[in-house]
Formats: structure tokens, sequence, C-alpha cells
């Protein structure tokens, strides 16, 4: 553990990167799943378009993130980026039909999806305590996720029309083409080139690690929760405007208690992490799921209004405590000239894997599990995340062995991952 802090100024642009960054994703993730039924898309047309980032992540490990780790500056990367994907996502906002909005909607993710890692590893290359300084600078994305759904209480109305809607694209759009000039402000981060022996294919690199057996368990894991975190996402904004009947252009910034949750969270998880250490920090985050999943399967109903909107807040706990830890683990064990490859291989499974299983598995039982009346049965749909939270937690409990247990230990654990 170093004594060492990061230049003020340098961290206060890391952090307004993280604004801008989440924000751009932040604009669109609750609504679209409200907005693709506005456009008559059919049920197998939203699980692929919800599934984009999966597509886009499968071609980061094997493209982007390797392209970023070796040869090429980060800020630039960034920049390009932005720029294509908010280009795209205009273009996604005046599709109306599925094919060309599909085909916009990846462009952007193509571009858009590598950027999560890219961002967290410039980051952590520019911080000189990751484990204390990057809560501070990761808290900047929980902050552009709530700013950026306040717009839209003006832009959306109660019941949104099509034309209302767009703009959960074209609000995306306007802030990546501001990220992309602002990336050019960031500091320099060059290409990490590896040493003698070292693979050309950094991404192969970072698989070989999964041959460890506490790398492949927390694999396992990550997978369990990117599902049912993917989940929240691709059933809450159905759950609270069928079910709960909260007003449309409410629900964006109700959501947004999880994320101001989240920033208390983040403050206090270099504290947590040092106390209890990586695997019960990550084993609290995964139980906030089952938690919230259980009060969302037996009291959604509009007379519970309340205890719904309540029960935000763990999100907090669910996204800090573990894919926060997860991408301070990652940077801490791994070896550096492979951790962006590395950040990319586990976001494989959060933006990849996992949602694909949340879109296609999670989304159809939502048209799958009905009431009598039509109506979908959410009770029996959120016992089914919950589930998938206590058994990952099993899994942790049980079998994740980590090389260090906190985070000022993993000056001796550097490179166990090998």
């Amino acid at each position: 553990m170093t004594d060492a802090h990061t230049d003020p100024a340098v961290k206060n642009k890391l952090f307004l990167m993280m604004i801008l960054e989440i924000a751009i994703w932040g604009a669109w993730q609750v609504q679209i799943f409200n907005y693709m039924p506005m456009l008559k898309f059919e049920g197998w047309q939203m699980d692929l378009a919800g599934s984009m980032f999966a597509i886009a992540s499968v071609v980061g490990i094997f493209f982007s993130n390797q392209f970023v780790d070796r040869n090429f500056a980060a800020e630039k990367f960034l920049a390009l980026s932005h720029l294509i994907g908010g280009a795209a996502l205009v273009g996604t906002a005046y599709s109306n039909s599925f094919w060309p909005f599909f085909s916009c909607f990846l462009l952007y993710g193509l571009f858009y999806v590598p950027t999560i890692s890219v961002t967290n590893s410039l980051a952590f290359a520019n911080l000189k305590d990751p484990a204390h300084e990057f809560g501070f600078v990761r808290m900047g994305g929980t902050i552009g996720w709530i700013v950026v759904s306040w717009p839209f209480i003006f832009l959306l109305g109660a019941k949104s029309t099509v034309e209302q809607m767009r703009w959960i694209f074209l609000v995306g759009a306007i802030i990546s083409f501001v990220l992309a000039a602002f990336s050019l402000a960031l500091p320099h981060t060059p290409p990490k080139k590896g040493g003698d022996g070292t693979d050309k294919l950094a991404w192969r690199e970072a698989f070989k690690c999964l041959g460890s057996p506490f790398i492949l368990v927390l694999f396992l894991v990550t997978f369990l929760d990117s599902t049912i975190h993917n989940g929240y996402f691709v059933l809450i904004g159905g759950f609270l405007d069928k079910a709960v009947k909260l007003p449309n252009n409410w629900i964006m910034t109700i959501t947004t208690i999880g994320q101001v949750a989240e920033i208390v969270t983040m403050l206090i998880l270099g504290r947590v992490l040092v106390k209890i250490g990586w695997k019960w920090t990550m084993i609290l985050g995964i139980l906030g799921h089952a938690a919230r999943f259980s009060v969302f399967a037996f009291f959604g109903s509009p007379e519970w209004q309340w205890l719904i909107i309540a029960v935000q807040v763990l999100h907090g706990i669910c996204y800090a405590f573990f894919f926060a830890t997860l991408y301070i683990f990652v940077d801490a064990v791994f070896p550096k000239d492979i951790r962006t490859s590395a950040q990319g291989l586990f976001n494989l499974l959060v933006l990849g894997v996992g949602l694909v299983v949340a879109n296609f598995w999670l989304g159809s039982l939502s048209r799958t599990h009905l009431l009598p009346d039509g109506t979908v049965d959410y009770h029996r749909v959120f016992l089914v995340p919950t589930g998938l939270a206590l058994a990952a937690t099993v899994l942790l409990l049980f079998f994740f062995k980590p090389p260090t247990d906190r985070p000022e230990e993993a000056k001796q654990g550097a490179g166990a991952a090998h």
C-alpha cells in the first residue's frame, strides 16, 4: 500500500471522464425496452437488440482491448470511438424499422463497449493508489447515470410518444460528442508493450489466467452476477410501468435512487475492502441482489410503491461491492501489460454472455410467465434471479480462495494470475 496521492487535477479529469462515459449508457438503458414495443418490434428482435452489448464485447476482447493494450494511446482511442458512437446513436434515434435500428445500434456498441474497459484501465494507469482512489473516480460514472435521467422528466411524458422517446438516443449522442472532444484533454496513456516471452495476443494471455482455480471461480460467479444485474435492466422498466403503475417520465429518475446509494457505497468501498477483504465484499454485493429481487417478487404491486422505490437503494451495494471490487481485484492481480484485456475478459461476461442470457432467458420469462388476465407474473419471474444470487453466494463463500485477502496484500500476490 502506498501513501502517494494522485494529482487532484488528474483525478478530477478522470472523474469527469467517468461522468460522461456512463451518462451515454444511462441515457437509453432503462427505457429502451419500453421504446422498442412502440416500434412494433417482435420479441426476438427486442432480445437481439438488447444483446447488442454482448456482440460488441466479443469483438472487444479479441480486437479493441488487444489493440489498446499494446498499440494505441488510450485517450486517442476514446476520442475516435465516441465520435463514431455518437453518430451511430443519431442514426438509431431516427430508425423506425428493425434492421436499420439494429445496424446503427450495433455500430454504436462496437465502438462504445470497448471504451468501458479502456476508461477503467486509463484510470488505473494514472492513479497512484487505485484501491483507495478508484472508488472516487468510478463514482463519477454513478453521478453521470443520475444526472442524465433528469432531463427526461421534461423530454418524456407520463405516456410517452415515439417522438419523445427517441430522445433517449439523442441525449446519449450529444454526450458522446462531448466526451470525444474531452478525451483529447485526458492524461496521455501510451500502449504497454509485452516483455520477452509474452504472448503477442494480450487477450490470449488473459484467457490463460482462467487456469488459476480462484480466477475460474470468480469468472463463473461474474457470469451469474452479470446475468442477474443485466436482468434488472431488462425487466425494471416494464415492472415499474405495468405492475407498480409508476408514471413513465419518472421511471428513469426513480431507478437512479440506486445510483445515489452507489455514491455513498463507492466512498466507503476502499475502507470496506481493507476491513473485510475481497471475498466478503463481493458476497455482500451479491446478497444485495437477492434482497432486492425478493422484494420485487413478493411486493410488486401499486400499494407497495413506497417499498419498491425504497429498495432501489440496494443497487449501490449490488454494483460497488461486486463489480467495482472486481475491477480493482483484476488490476491488483493481473500482469500489467494485459490488464486492459483482463478487464475486457470479465466485461465479456458483464456486458456479453450474462447480457445475452438475461435478454433471451429472463426477457422471455416476462413473455411466458403470465397471469390469467394476460399480465406478467412478476412473482415467478423475479424468483429466478433471486435463486441465481444465492447460488453465486455459495460459490464465492466455499470455492473462491484468492492469493491475497485484501488490497494492501496485492503487491505480494501480483502476477499470481499467471
